[in-house]
C-alpha cells in the first residue's frame, strides 16, 4: 500500500502560504508517503513527535483505489475507486520551511510515521453528490477551522488518478490525498479533531 499526496491544489491554500498560484494547465504536484505513515483515526491518537515544535494539520479528502491500474485515461478514472473518506495531511512545518531554504528534499517533514491519518470510508455510490461537488470540513475543539470544496480543485480526482498512473502502478488499497483548502494550523496536546464530508462524520481524532 502507497499514499500518494497532491500538493498545491487549491488557490486557497496556495495563497495563505505565499506559494505561486498553479494553472489547471500544469501537471498535478505529487509527493508520497510510506505505509508506516498511515494512522487510523478511530483506533489510534495521533502523538505529537519529539523532532518538531510545529506540527500543521492540512484536511483533505481521501480516495481509497479499489482496482489495479497503469496509464489510466482521466475518462476512466473513476472505475477505480469507489470509497472516500477525509484524511490529515500532518506536516512539521518547521523542518519544511528550514529544508526549503536549503533547497533541499523535505519527505522528513511529510512522510513520518502516522502523519497520514484517515477516517472512516463510505461508498462514493451513497453520496447524493458527484465527487467533484463535495463539501467537507475539520473543527478543532468544536471550531471549523477549514472548508473544503471539491469543485474547488485545481486537479480533479479523475485528473490526479490518470496523471499518478502514468509514473506508478496503482495497486488496491492505495490511498490519495487530494490536496488541502486554506485554514491550515498547527495543533497542540489535549486537541480534539473532527472530520466530515457533507454533514456525515467521518474522522475523530485526538491529538496527545
Amino acid at each position: 500500500m502507497k499514499i500518494i499526496c497532491v500538493g498545491l491544489n487549491y488557490q486557497s491554500h496556495n495563497k495563505e502560504m505565499q506559494r505561486e498560484l498553479s494553472k489547471k494547465e500544469d501537471d498535478p504536484v505529487l509527493f508520497m508517503k510510506p505505509d508506516t505513515a498511515l494512522l487510523v483515526a478511530d483506533k489510534q491518537n495521533f502523538y505529537i513527535p519529539d523532532f518538531s515544535s510545529d506540527i500543521h494539520y492540512e484536511a483533505e479528502l481521501v480516495v481509497r483505489i479499489d482496482k489495479m491500474g497503469k496509464n489510466i485515461a482521466e475518462r476512466f478514472a473513476h472505475r477505480y475507486y469507489n470509497e472516500i473518506t477525509i484524511g490529515i495531511d500532518f506536516t512539521a512545518r518547521d523542518i519544511q520551511l528550514e529544508l526549503k531554504k536549503k533547497s533541499l528534499p523535505w519527505e522528513i517533514s511529510k512522510a513520518f510515521d502516522n502523519s497520514a491519518a484517515i477516517g472512516s470510508f463510505i461508498s462514493k455510490d451513497k453520496l447524493e453528490k458527484s465527487i467533484d461537488n463535495l463539501n467537507f470540513e475539520l473543527s478543532i475543539n468544536e471550531k471549523v477551522v477549514q472548508i473544503g470544496h471539491t469543485t474547488e480543485m485545481i486537479h480533479s480526482v479523475d485528473k490526479i488518478i490518470a496523471y499518478a498512473s502514468r509514473f506508478f502502478t496503482l495497486k488496491t488499497g492505495d490511498l490519495i490525498f487530494t490536496g488541502t483548502p486554506a485554514g491550515v494550523g498547527k495543533v497542540s496536546i489535549g486537541d480534539h479533531l473532527c472530520g466530515n464530508v457533507e454533514g456525515q462524520k467521518l474522522l475523530d481524532l485526538h491529538i496527545c
